[in-house]
């Protein structure tokens, strides 16, 4: 969150003074930053920012409400990048802004947060609400679309997907040392004699591994398209290096995200009963991977998204 809040700000930093100093400040001062594009009126599989409101005061000015319904580290982070309508929006959604906001000018809370495997990240509701100079917008107005896929997507996917493969590997990593130290004594077998277990395991590093070199091309095609992730040209507000392959990302979310829940399950089976218990280390991480699924934009839109591309051209793909 805190990497992808950060790209939010560098896509855009080039005529904005205001956010040239907070980048400096972010090494200085060791900030932390979140992200916030979540509608509680849209539900959970994708994002939609209906609930908030944007009204330009003056040429300085704007005054803004922004409700998210959940974010990392909300109330936690010492500044959060938040997706809203445009001020000059007039009904259509696909006219988007990002502004940078602070701790003490939000409201949030994560005391009453109880989510399956969300314990540790201070998740949480936020609002916003004020009004703010237009040097705390994240470029010109309208211009959120772009950011969204540019960076929030393009690094929220990459990420997020780096990060399940991590937790799979975890997952095969604890099962592995169990089965090969539990035995059954009946038969005078260990746990990973048996060929099930053995079929388990490889088949999950297969897998893994799959998903795992996927993650890699991405990066190295990233690297390739941005010149090793340069700033600089993205003052023409129309280079989009990353976008042109977004769909690529949207795949590699999906992939990654479906291996981790399945990985997690069989090593859970592979364990037996003993994965349930929390000092195995099993446990917390079959939690954390079910969230790669379900989190936006979850499994059920990415896989509508790819198969209504490939059928009817990415033109048919209207996101906002």
């Amino acid at each position: 969150m805190h990497l992808a809040s950060c790209a939010t700000l560098l896509f855009r930093y080039h005529n904005n003074p205001h956010i040239q100093n907070h980048l400096k400040r972010i090494t200085e001062e060791k900030l932390v930053g979140a992200l916030s594009a979540s509608d509680p009126a849209t539900g959970s599989h994708d994002w939609f920012p209906l609930s908030s409101k944007v009204r330009q005061l003056d040429e300085q000015t704007v005054q803004l409400l922004k409700f998210g319904s959940w974010s990392t580290s909300a109330g936690y982070a010492d500044f959060y990048t938040i997706m809203t309508v445009s001020p000059e929006y007039n009904g259509n959604y696909s006219e988007l802004s990002f502004f940078l906001v602070y701790k003490d000018e939000i409201r949030a809370t994560s005391d009453d947060w109880s989510a399956l495997g969300m314990h540790g990240n201070m998740s949480g509701p936020l609002m916003v609400e004020g009004t703010f100079n237009m040097e705390r917008m994240i470029g010109p107005p309208g211009d959120g679309q772009k950011n969204m896929i540019e960076c929030i997507d393009a690094y929220f996917l990459i990420l997020t997907s780096s990060v399940w493969n991590g937790i799979a590997l975890g997952c095969i990593d604890i099962a592995k040392k169990h089965v090969t130290r539990s035995a059954h004594a009946d038969v005078g077998m260990r746990v990973c004699d048996y060929p099930v277990i053995q079929d388990y395991v490889g088949e999950s590093i297969i897998d893994t591994n799959a998903s795992r070199s996927t993650a890699f091309l991405m990066c190295q095609t990233l690297d390739t398209l941005t010149n090793n992730n340069d700033w600089t040209p993205h003052s023409d507000l129309n280079h989009l290096p990353r976008t042109s392959i977004i769909h690529w990302l949207w795949q590699l979310k999906f992939t990654a995200a479906k291996n981790v829940s399945v990985v997690a399950d069989r090593m859970l089976q592979a364990c037996g009963g003993s994965g349930y218990k929390t000092d195995l280390g099993l446990e917390r991480l079959i939690r954390d991977g079910k969230a790669g699924w379900v989190m936006a934009p979850s499994n059920e839109v990415l896989r509508n998204l790819i198969g209504l591309s490939a059928l009817t051209g990415f033109t048919a793909i209207d996101l906002w």
